[in-house]
């Protein structure tokens, strides 16, 4: 059995082999498969209550810790989201096969990780698929409703990447992200621009959040050089400037 330290010093035993580690696997499994099985038939609202439901333990403190408890398993809540709303975006049973196997490999491969590198792959993953939902599935809301749920999908996902560093300042650059990453969403949200599938600020947010996060940790891990840090800087660049370039700001979609 493996402990496993929670934020508000709680201690969980996690099987790591035997009966118990393939009984836990299954029941982790079980949750994908159930979604999927509720997609098919055409019940997504209970698939996606089903996901909330599995988080039952978040409230099973007292109440003082449940808003620490929400922003903890926030990113985990976005990409289970995600994969069922994409599950339920397609008629086509392989790309659905396709987003229960994903889901299965976030929730059994993925997410049980707690290593810098694994807890950087869950945030920028729950950033990128809590974006790609908001604009692709409530792209014609009201701007004030884009640019709030921009600022959760970026403040969570800033927050768990800076959970795994000793960062004094970590709700601080978190919600600097989310302002930045809300006006970003106020600004474009006039025109929001789509390549394909995918919305402009995505692009944008992706590349400079992505940039931002390795940075972070090069230098965190002491391994960034100023040439190193001018070549991230020049790539991130010229991405930006290659995507407003070729943007077409008449308002149409692309």
């Amino acid at each position: 059995m493996l402990r496993i330290p929670t934020r508000n010093g709680v201690s969980k035993l996690k099987p790591t082999r035997g009966y118990s580690h393939t009984a836990h696997i299954g029941l982790t499994i079980l949750l994908p498969v159930l979604a999927y099985i509720l997609v098919r038939i055409d019940f997504v609202s209970l698939a996606i209550l089903l996901i909330f439901l599995s988080k039952w333990r978040m409230f099973a403190v007292r109440p003082r810790y449940w808003m620490a408890n929400i922003i903890a398993s926030g990113v985990d809540l976005m990409v289970s989201v995600a994969f069922v709303l994409f599950m339920a975006n397609t008629s086509v049973q392989w790309w659905q096969l396709f987003w229960t196997a994903a889901f299965i490999a976030w929730t059994t491969l993925l997410k049980p990780r707690s290593d810098i590198l694994s807890v950087s792959a869950q945030a920028m993953l729950g950033q990128l698929l809590g974006l790609a939902v908001l604009y692709l599935k409530f792209g014609d809301t009201p701007l004030v409703a884009l640019v709030a749920g921009t600022w959760v999908v970026a403040y969570l996902s800033a927050r768990h990447f800076l959970s795994s560093f000793e960062e004094m300042h970590t709700a601080l650059y978190s919600h600097v992200w989310a302002f930045f990453s809300a006006g970003l969403a106020f600004v474009l949200g006039h025109w929001l621009l789509f390549y394909g599938l995918i919305a402009q600020i995505i692009v944008i947010l992706t590349v400079i959040g992505y940039g931002m996060a390795a940075l972070y940790y090069l230098d965190n891990a002491e391994r960034l050089s100023s040439k190193l840090k001018r070549q991230l800087l020049a790539i991130m660049s010229a991405i930006l400037i290659i995507v407003v370039a070729l943007s077409d700001w008449t308002g149409t979609t692309i």
